[in-house]
């Protein structure tokens, strides 16, 4: 059973071509996790954030906290390839919220001029493609999770992915 679970979270294909994907998809996550946790980079800080999620969303405190903690805390763990799967689902189930949720009304541009209401979702629908492709890969060869995952290499023979 431990072995089944270190395989699922751990097992990833000696790629390379992954981290490209890990670090574009853990860097911009990790922006706008740093907004909503510390207020940097013109964010509104935790605090703020939170009574957005809450108050103006209406959503339970737990996914808030939930989202601020996987786009922050989790982008630190994609950057270097640390339960790269847990965390790309995490990013992916929040893209995707966030596209239907909150910007599908506005379209399927970002608000590049400014001159519509909000942002649309094709940040989200690109960001979610690449949490997808994460999922199904793994962190790849230069991940920490390839070091765990070749702990336990007699049981990833014939691993598919």
């Amino acid at each position: 059973m431990r072995t089944q679970l270190a395989n699922k979270l751990f097992a990833t294909k000696n790629r390379s071509d992954v981290l490209l994907l890990r670090l574009s998809l853990g860097l911009v996550m990790l922006a706008h996790g740093a907004q909503k946790l510390t207020g940097w980079f013109g964010g509104f800080g935790f605090e703020n954030t939170m009574s957005y999620f809450t108050e103006t969303l209406g959503m339970p405190w737990i996914l808030g906290f939930s989202v601020i903690m996987i786009e922050s805390l989790g982008s630190v763990f994609l950057v270097l390839g640390l339960l790269t799967r847990p965390v790309a689902l995490g990013l992916l189930i929040i893209m995707l919220s966030a596209a239907l949720i909150v910007h599908w009304p506005h379209g399927f541009f970002m608000n590049w001029f400014g001159n519509q209401e909000g942002e649309g979702i094709e940040f989200f629908i690109l960001a979610a493609g690449m949490a997808l492709a994460l999922v199904r890969s793994g962190g790849g060869s230069f991940s920490i999770d390839s070091i765990f995952g070749s702990l336990h290499e007699p049981a990833l023979e014939g691993y598919q992915g």
